[in-house]
């Protein structure tokens, strides 16, 4: 989409950090610990490793900036419910001065759960189909692009007849639990792998290394 300069000066153009990490999640104390809440404890976990604390009050998300070696990169976990994730990655990015809408948002890694991969795997995918994932559609219909890094966390398909939604909003057990877990600190893992390698790299090594 071309903007003219009356555009132009609305939209946001503040500092560019090196990477927007995005981890997926329902707020709130029912929802802690929940599979659906995967990728946003992930980022929960870089913040713990690189001395980040996330606040809110801003963007609709939890959110800090923290250095991974010589990188800036901005860590959120929206406030929005999973499936209007959207509406805090498009305030961030004005914010983090990520694109245009419909251009490439390479800066751009989104952390979910995931039911198709086995708990305990995860996967990288740079664009490409949703999945039938509503946090990724979201996304998808307020910056206007599929083009953007993810990073799924495994959590595997629901038992007999429970329905998908019963699975991804309960907590695991406690042996899957150590396999999310053990995910989570791969896929943190790879985002300092994206920062250092390049997320081509990354994705070859990541995928490669989670194969059962």
């Amino acid at each position: 989409m071309a903007f003219g300069r009356r555009n132009a000066k609305k939209q946001r153009t503040g500092t560019p950090t090196d990477l927007l990490v995005v981890g997926l999640g329902n707020p709130g104390d029912k929802y802690q610990g929940s599979r659906h809440n995967a990728g946003a404890d992930t980022v929960q976990l870089l913040a713990d490793r690189h001395g980040g604390k996330l606040r809110g009050g801003k963007f609709n998300s939890l959110v800090d900036e923290v250095r991974i070696g010589e990188h800036r990169i901005a860590l959120a976990i929206p406030l929005t419910y999973y499936n209007e994730s959207g509406m805090a990655v498009r305030a961030l990015a004005k914010r983090h001065g990520l694109p245009s809408d419909g251009e490439s948002w390479s800066k751009l890694v989104v952390l979910h759960d995931e039911m198709d991969l086995e708990p305990g795997r995860i996967k990288l995918k740079f664009g490409g189909g949703l999945a039938g994932n509503n946090g990724l559609k979201s996304i998808v219909s307020h910056i206007h692009t599929q083009d953007f890094a993810r990073i799924r966390l495994g959590i595997g398909k629901p038992p007999g007849s429970q329905s998908g939604a019963d699975h991804v909003l309960r907590r695991p057990g406690k042996s899957e639990k150590t396999e999310l877990e053990i995910a989570m600190q791969h896929a943190a893992d790879a985002v300092e792998a994206i920062l250092s390698d390049g997320f081509e790299l990354a994705m070859n090594t990541y995928n490669q290394n989670n194969q059962k």
